[in-house]
């Protein structure tokens, strides 16, 4: 059984960093595609950025890019996303997730972690 679980989330100012990591288990992930989304109070979830494991190719959304940077160790089958710059508009439940798939996508995935609180106060 697939498992996602997020850390690192937490409390920081505008302007600030953090790091969020995904720990997957369950599987080989190798024909995987990782993927970060986020939802804010009233909104919909949206897509952040994704890796694919094959390959190693990322994907950034552009409200994030130049922000954000999506990586993977995977021999620990951990995902990351650094997040540097930090707004009060990124508050959000930053969500990890899978998709059997090698091509990158912001859509369809398969399994979902329980989410990671980011809050950034202005």
């Amino acid at each position: 059984q697939v498992q996602l679980v997020e850390s690192g989330g937490g409390l920081v100012q505008a302007g600030g960093s953090l790091r969020l990591s995904c720990a997957a288990s369950g599987r080989t992930f190798s024909r995987y595609v990782m993927g970060w989304f986020r939802q804010a109070p009233g909104k919909e979830r949206e897509f952040v950025a994704a890796i694919a494991w094959s390959g190693g190719n990322t994907y950034v959304t552009d409200s994030v890019k130049g922000r954000f940077t999506i990586s993977g160790d995977f021999a620990k089958n951990t995902v990351y996303l650094q997040m540097n710059g930090l707004k009060a508009e990124d508050t959000a439940v930053y969500y990890c997730a899978a998709k059997a798939s090698t091509r990158i996508r912001t859509y369809g995935y398969d399994y979902w972690g329980q989410g990671t609180q980011v809050t950034v106060s202005s």
